[in-house]
């Protein structure tokens, strides 16, 4: 059974940081597109980020471009994300996923990633 555990979401001021995590158990982050997703109330959920694990390309979406990173740790079976600077906007629910496409080619899609973490709170105050 494959699950997802999200960890280390909470509530900053604006301009401070964050690093959630992402263990993975009866599943190894090795094949496919991994990524991070956010939902704030009465939103879509949004793409972030992600790593390709092959070749650990990353990709983002514009608004946290330089801010952002995202990472795997392969022998922890772990996926990361770090935040710096943040700002209200990116308070939201963050969410991990996995098994998603080969190479990543549409990574920003929920609906390519065939697992899923419970998700972890991010809450940015001004």
């Amino acid at each position: 059974q494959v699950q997802l555990v999200e960890s280390g979401g909470g509530s900053v001021q604006a301009g401070g940081s964050l690093r959630l995590s992402c263990a993975a158990s009866g599943y190894t982050y090795s094949h496919s597109c991994l990524g991070w997703f956010r939902q704030a109330p009465g939103k879509e959920r949004e793409g972030v980020a992600s790593i390709y694990p092959g070749g650990g390309r990353q990709y983002y979406t514009d608004s946290v471009k330089g801010r952002f990173t995202i990472t795997q740790d392969s022998a922890k079976n772990t996926l990361y994300l770090q935040m710096n600077s943040l700002k209200p906007e990116d308070t939201a629910m963050y969410y991990c996923a996995a098994d998603g496409d080969l190479a990543c080619v549409r990574w920003w899609l929920p609906d390519r990633y065939n697992y899923w973490g419970q998700g972890t709170q991010v809450t940015v105050s001004s």
